[in-house]
């Protein structure tokens, strides 16, 4: 459209007086500059500006963008002037600014797309738009420049014009890598020459440069020699040569000797300019710097809207105005720390070898002063010349398990809603995905712990108790609404609903800078101070531009922020963190506290730690997150921290004055529960299951335990239900166990569900989420498994193996799904079988251990039972010797007869008390039987059922009463329990049915039954 634009004007207008009147009207509103502020911007030359450390010593200068040694037309070879008139512009001394043949034939060139370009701006209207002009290309700022051109050929002289111009066009890299401005810079940086020494054939390769320095450099950012550019920039020489032949500058012999002349060995040789020395720190300074002039000179904006697209045009000019105008900018960097920790970026020996796919394992690093924010240290990366991004500062990677303490545990402290001792469940959480699909989030470890302390997640960097502190306890709103009170700007909309973004799943992550900002609030007791590179920017002359102001903000108590510490201290000591406290040479002396962090595949590792006076936070990873660390580099991030703190500890001790973390009032310590967090009752301390640690006095909990229940439970698949009344007792256990927030007969019944909804390659036998403390844990849900009918097959593939005066007896499980275990069955020396050993439950490991004393022969059998006591036919005999045979067919079964079938009188047989094949007597006085209770009641509850019944006499001499029940009334009863007392409480769901009480004396002879009671389920 410029074009077409420009071609009507040709077109239509002729002379150019023409051209010059309808040019003002395009730009009748952009300022008439006067003739004294031409010529001041003409001749303005960039003032030089310094970076210095916090200690007034020098970092070194700014850059800046133009040639800083100008020089004037009488030192201006004539060859170079010749070469860039004949290729840029040839009628210059004739023309008044713009050349009408010259835009013509731009016109032409872009309206028929010819091949060869040569534009249609003159030197002069080069000039002003490099002055006063920006770049973009739209038809004012073509006009504006025409206009301004006409206005300098009427002020300036030809001279003025093209020396300011040779001062002020940009000649790419140098061979120190400088971008080279002005063409005393480009004969220096390029040939190593000053201009009066330049040959024509050099004159000639300078001028062909500013069409396209970027592509004609022939040399890289590094100072390398970058050969297709080179010979890019030749074949351009060749064409200003023809030029200057053209147009009658040189003769031809001059032509060819300068076309024959060896430009690749005249090049200057590559050196080491002086920004290498702190290049990633200038490069900080420089945009860390123009951003506070923005937000100096805009005092409405916030740093966040610096983030903005529309305001990138104010950043650059604050940089333009901030490299070019002489500023002073004073950094908060300690010279001693940041040498420092450059020294350990730096050494190879510190990371894995280079990767020919992967690349350079990468690190970044901040040190911090918590009490201030100030920046004292930084590692940007390893290798300027590898990667020029700033890795502390620009880069945001996943922070995975650093994320929470400060997306969970600390908002959580705050709130009260847990403490130190508080317990969590480290057991499956079933998360929704898109659609109908599930996520159940597994631990690094592969395990659930099941009931932890906070501080023991912690420390194992357990993944589900974060997730449901962050999603049932704090929620996401108000996580991540903390998480950006502590300086974390990186949050987006979608993390909003991103179920694990306290573990690491956030949509961008976090950045080096920020999260150990966040980090330092803790470290600071719950003031949050905002970190900053720049304490103050300073004018040449001294004026002060920008001074930073402290602003500390509280976000946690001292109480809050303390316990967090303490945890995180335990993480170093007892945690995933013990490396650090292993490697830190000064560890015992300076107390530390932090977190590490990993994410999936390691593809980034972090530790987050600090000391009484100092934050420190370490990312380890590659460029791109694709590619994973090796197995040494998994603890990279905690070497390095280690290393970094032990170098800057040993040589700066005075920042590290502070030799413990100060404990605040308001902290106890307490024994608590360690299964529910709550005060421990009886029950508790009969159970050992307490643990001491500090609370808020104002969180300190008043409620007792009330998570431990004695019961009977029978496990299966490592789940325990409540027993079926008509299972053996062999089978069961009598045990203190716990009553979890979500039982976890309920749990894995949903993991059932849920795991055929789940991503087939993340899938796990159901075994898998079984947390630790499985045997634990209190059923809600009576035994799932239904009786068949009948007694289930005898076990085969029996098999003896001795081992060190220990026999070893294994079997294969039967098929039935009513089995509910095994029985073993011993005979020594040919005599009686009976049964041996505790039990195996149904899903445990199908083998007997037992003792094998020397001198006896032993003959053993297993038998399977079933839910309802129903056991099966022996399977083969095996003796010590390993020796199979087959069962006799007149042997007594198990439990019947001699057999003795359970060893400890009743087999886990259903007989009647006091009938035949019980155990009972028949009550007759003159046997000196106790007489039968009575007085029996009964009452259900929703979790079992409470007997209760007359005392006998106290001749009876009783000793204990047993309870015996039946689903019905006329059925075989079995026996529940015995009470020493008048009264019995079972707890089991399904208690509907009839009971009895036996009375039993000192001498243990047996009543006979009470009368039966039927207690009916509960409405």
């Amino acid at each position: 459209m410029l074009w077409l634009v420009l071609f009507g004007v040709l077109a239509g207008l002729a002379g150019a007086g023409a051209v010059t009147g309808y040019i003002a009207a395009l730009v009748k509103d952009d300022p008439v500059r006067s003739q004294a502020l031409i010529e001041e911007k003409i001749n303005e030359n960039s003032l030089t500006g310094f970076a210095y450390f916090r200690d007034n010593s020098l970092i070194g200068q700014l850059r800046t963008e133009e040639d800083r040694r100008p020089v004037t037309y009488e030192q201006i070879p004539k060859s170079i002037i010749d070469a860039v008139v004949a290729t840029e512009d040839k009628n210059f001394f004739s023309h008044v600014g713009i050349d009408t043949n010259g835009l013509f034939r731009a016109v032409k060139q872009q309206l028929l797309n010819e091949s060869v370009q040569t534009g249609g701006s003159t030197i002069t209207q080069q000039l002003a738009r490099q002055v006063f002009l920006t770049l973009d290309q739209t038809t004012s700022r073509k006009a504006k420049e025409i206009f301004l051109s006409l206005r300098l050929e009427r002020y300036l002289s030809k001279p003025q014009i093209i020396t300011a111009y040779l001062n002020k066009v940009p000649y790419g890299n140098g061979s120190s890598g400088y971008n080279l401005y002005g063409i005393k810079a480009a004969a220096k940086g390029i040939f190593g020459k000053d201009l009066a020494d330049l040959n024509l054939a050099q004159s000639a390769y300078l001028a062909g440069l500013p069409q396209l320095p970027s592509l004609y450099s022939a040399f890289t950012s590094k100072g390398e020699f970058n050969e297709k550019k080179f010979n890019r920039a030749v074949e351009r020489q060749k064409l200003v040569l023809r030029r200057m032949l053209e147009e009658g500058k040189i003769s031809q012999a001059e032509h060819d000797e300068a076309a024959g002349f060896d430009l690749f060995k005249s090049l200057a040789k590559p050196s080491e300019k002086a920004y290498n020395t702190y290049p990633y720190l200038m490069l900080e300074v420089e945009r860390q710097a123009a951003e506070q002039l923005v937000l100096t000179q805009n005092p409405d904006l916030t740093l966040a809207d610096l983030k903005k697209k529309e305001n990138d045009s104010l950043i650059e000019d604050a940089r333009m105005q901030l490299l070019r105008g002489g500023y002073k900018v004073t950094t908060t960097i300690d010279k001693k720390v940041y040498d420092l920790m450059h020294d350990i970026a730096e050494n190879p020996e510190n990371f894995s070898p280079d990767n020919r796919i992967k690349g350079v394992e990468q690190t970044a690093a901040v040190m911090l002063d918590h009490k201030t924010g100030a920046i004292l240290g930084m590692i940007e990366g390893r290798d300027f010349h590898i990667e020029q991004m700033n890795f502390a500062t620009q880069m945001t990677r996943q922070p995975g398990s650093a994320m929470k303490p400060i997306g969970a545990y600390l908002p959580a402290i705050e709130k009260g809603l847990i403490q130190p001792a508080s317990v969590l469940d480290d057991s499956p959480v079933i998360l929704d995905n898109a659609g109908t699909s599930k996520h159940i989030p597994k631990n690094s470890n592969g395990k659930y712990s099941g009931l932890v302390t906070a501080r023991t997640a912690l420390n194992k960097s357990l993944n589900v108790p974060a997730l449901k502190i962050f999603l049932d306890k704090v929620t996401i709103p108000e996580a991540w609404k903390y998480v950006q009170s502590l300086g974390i700007t990186t949050l987006t909309e979608d993390d909003y609903h991103a179920q694990t973004g306290v573990i690491g799943g956030l949509k961008y992550g976090v950045s080096v800078e920020e999260l150990t900002n966040a980090y330092g609030a803790i470290a600071n007791k719950g003031i949050f101070n905002d970190a900053y590179l720049i304490e103050k920017i300073e004018t040449a002359d001294g004026k002060p531009v920008y001074t930073h102001k402290a602003d500390p903000k509280r976000v946690a108590s001292e109480q809050s922020a303390y316990l967090m510490t303490d945890m995180l201290g335990t993480v170093v000591t007892n945690g995933t963190a013990t490396m650090v406290k292993n490697n830190f040479k000064n560890f015992g002396k300076i107390p530390i506290a932090g977190k590490t962090g990993t994410t999936q595949n390691y593809g980034d590792v972090w530790f987050e730690g600090f000391t009484p006076d100092m934050t420190l936070g370490v990312w380890v990873g590659y460029e791109k997150q694709i590619h994973t660390l090796s197995k040494a580099g998994h603890d990279r991030a905690k070497l390095i921290w280690a290393k970094i703190m032990s170098s800057v500890t040993d040589a700066k001790p005075e920042l590290f004055p502070t030799k413990s973390f100060a404990k605040p009032s308001g902290l106890v310590t307490m024994t608590v529960s360690s299964v529910s967090g709550k005060l421990p009752t009886e029950l508790t301390r009969e159970a050992g299951m307490l643990v001491s640690d500090i609370f808020n006095k104002k969180f300190i909990p008043t409620e007792e335990d009330d998570a431990l229940v004695k019961m009977k439970v029978i496990s299966y698949n490592g789940v325990n239900y409540v027993p079926l009344p008509e299972t053996p007792e062999d089978l069961l256990r009598d045990a203190i166990v716990v009553k979890r927030e979500k039982p976890l007969d309920e749990l894995m019944e949903e993991l059932q569900v849920a795991l055929g909804k789940t991503a087939a390659n993340t899938r796990k036998p159901l075994a898998y989420y079984l947390p630790t403390d499985a045997k634990d844990s209190a059923p809600s849900k009576t035994d799932p498994r239904k009786d068949d009918g009948s007694a289930p097959p005898a076990p085969g593939n029996i098999a003896a193996e001795t081992l060190n005066g220990q026999i070893r007896i294994s079997f294969a499980a039967v098929a039935p799904s009513d089995v509910a275990g095994y029985r073993l069955y011993r005979s020594s020396n040919g005599g009686a079988y009976e049964k041996i050993e505790k039990s195996i439950l149904t899903g445990e490991e199908t083998k007997f251990l037992t003792s094998l004393p020397a001198g006896v022969t032993y003959s053993y059998y297993v038998t399977a039972v079933d839910v309802v006591g129903q056991e099966s036919k022996p399977s083969e005999i095996v003796n010590s010797r390993g020796e199979l045979s087959e069962p006799d067919p007149n042997m007594p079964l198990p439990g019947t007869g001699n057999g003795n079938g359970n060893g400890n009188g009743n087999g886990g047989t259903t007989t009647n008390p006091g009938t035949e094949g019980g155990s009972g007597t028949t009550g007759n006085p003159n046997d000196g039987a106790p007489s039968a209770p009575t007085g029996l009641k009964g009452q259900t509850s929703e979790i079992g059922v409470t007997l209760s019944w007359n005392d006998n006499p106290g001749t009876d001499q009783i000793s204990l009463y047993q309870v015996w029940y039946s689903a019905t009334e006329n059925g075989k009863y079995k026996l529940l329990g015995s009470s020493d007392s008048a009264g019995f409480e079972y707890i089991a769901p399904l208690t509907a049915g009839w009971y009895r009480i036996v009375a039993v004396n000192a001498a243990g002879s047996e009543s006979t039954p009470s009368a039966s009671l039927e207690v009916k389920a509960a409405n």
